[in-house]
């Protein structure tokens, strides 16, 4: 009996690791693919479409911001139900969904019909896209992670490069007649693919402890978020009235219930959409705010400067994607320079935003200088700049935000994190596509509204170098190396 305790049983370390591994990761890359293109095409397109369908100045910026929200809203919960009913169903069941919506949004009639149609995409996007995180952790042994998780850098690269060309690309290429519908119909083949070869490749995935669902939580950050953006973008068209200046400050009481709720679910022992703790953490919640600014002022600049060299320089749907390639190449160079200088943590995160401060005064200058002569090749040097500074920015962000974070609170503080993200966007949309329009309508000529416009951007800019303070001065790996 003694020699049977003694002998080591075979360690389930040396177990086989997943087969189809890679083939199943490239699944999950398609996916990332898609929501990368499909947040960032509007961008380009909008003009185009209002042109076509009609709409108002506040469409260009719901078709942006209906995408970012409805996918904020429901990016934690697209996660828990991952782990209840299984990640690879969920993926497979969001992958289809959005495929759906993008075909509604394709053969949408009116801006309200393209509107909802970007809702659906936006929600079934949240269903599909955190299942792919769980799923590789379960698929990939210790040592084959960092690359599996490395692929994602160049593919968000490429995205952001060849996103918006493609874009103007296929409206300007006008296949079949089609005009900016093509930029909905490409995901067509590309979800069907993901749909089969996830039935494929995919393997079964689902969490031995899931967490309940928190309904209730959901309903009141969604109501709370869209009572925040929605007279934002719509206040400007109704002249500013009452109601729009009530609906924002009625979104601070009900964020205010959320929390309050939050902490009773927890207290009572239910299961939160967000452990209340983490709100306890002064990194948190710095990185929260710092993201929140961060990802407004970049996401309302594209749209804004894209609306600016269509509508105000006359650029083609085509030109205009190509104008941002400098911005995507220099966020290359940054992520590329951030592996190097990682040892300086929050410093190197700060150094990224005083550069990106420079590279927008660099594109208020340029506009500033050149006015309605300017060409794209004139952009180019500030748009390398800044975008080589968000590279260097958005490396580092995630460890070191999540660097205090207790290892029962990852799952929930990193989907509350993406959610901020997504959530950052779209309040960015409506706040800087509102300042933009709001001169425009009171007779401020374009270049000089492109220019306050930046000057915002390059406050908020300040205001995220402000509250990244806040954060840990390392990200977790750095502050408590082995054998500490």
């Amino acid at each position: 009996m003694a020699a049977e305790l003694t002998t080591p049983a075979p360690p389930e370390a040396e177990a086989p690791a997943y087969r189809w591994r890679w083939a199943a990761l490239f699944v999950i890359l398609a996916a990332e693919v898609m929501d990368l293109l499909d947040a960032m095409v509007t961008n380009i397109a909008a003009p185009t479409i209002r042109a076509e369908i009609g709409g108002t100045a506040a469409t260009i910026q719901w078709l942006g911001a209906a995408y970012t929200l409805s996918m904020a809203v429901g990016l934690i919960t697209g996660g828990r139900l991952g782990d209840i009913f299984g990640r690879r169903r969920m993926f497979l069941i969001g992958a289809a969904g959005f495929t759906a919506g993008s075909l509604l949004c394709a053969v949408a009639q009116s801006p309200e019909l393209l509107i909802a149609a970007r809702v659906v995409q936006g929600l079934f996007g949240a269903v599909m896209l955190p299942q792919g995180l769980g799923m590789i952790k379960e698929m990939f042994p210790p040592k084959e992670m960092a690359t599996a998780f490395g692929l994602f850098g160049p593919i968000m690269g490429l995205s952001s490069v060849g996103g918006p060309t493609l874009a103007g690309w296929l409206i300007e290429a006008d296949f079949f007649g089609t005009g900016w519908r093509m930029i909905f119909l490409i995901n067509l083949p590309l979800g069907l693919a993901a749909v089969l070869a996830g039935l494929r490749f995919l393997p079964e995935s689902r969490s031995p402890h899931p967490l309940r669902l928190d309904v209730p939580g959901v309903l009141l950050v969604s109501v709370a978020s869209l009572l925040l953006v929605y007279p934002l973008v719509q206040g400007r068209e109704s002249g500013w009235p009452v109601w729009a200046f009530v609906m924002m400050a009625v979104s601070l009481a009900v964020f205010a219930a959320f929390g309050w709720f939050e902490s009773r679910r927890s207290r009572a022992g239910g299961d939160p959409l967000v452990v209340p703790s983490l709100f306890r953490k002064r990194a948190f919640t710095g990185g929260l705010l710092t993201g929140m600014v961060f990802f407004s002022s970049m996401t309302g600049f594209t749209l804004v400067f894209n609306l600016y060299t269509q509508i105000g320089l006359g650029y083609s749907t085509l030109k205009a994607g190509l104008v941002m390639i400098p911005w995507s190449l220099g966020m290359i160079a940054g992520f590329g320079v951030a592996q190097a200088v990682q040892r300086f943590g929050r410093r190197a995160l700060q150094g990224g935003v005083v550069i990106m401060v420079l590279g927008t005064l660099g594109v208020l200058l340029t506009i500033a200088l050149a006015g309605e002569t300017v060409t794209a090749w004139q952009f180019v040097p500030a748009l390398v700049v800044t975008g080589f500074g968000m590279g260097l920015l958005m490396a580092p962000f995630f460890d070191i935000v999540l660097a205090g974070v207790e290892q029962h609170e990852t799952g929930s503080a990193s989907g509350t994190l993406t959610a901020v993200q997504q959530l950052g966007g779209s309040f960015g949309v409506a706040l800087l596509g509102t300042v933009f329009f709001d001169l425009l309508t009171s007779g401020t000529d374009m270049d000089s509204a492109m220019r306050t416009v930046l000057w915002v951007v390059a406050a908020m800019l300040v205001a995220t170098l402000v509250t990244s303070f806040l954060l840990p001065k390392q990200a977790r790996e750095e502050a408590e190396p082995a054998g500490h």
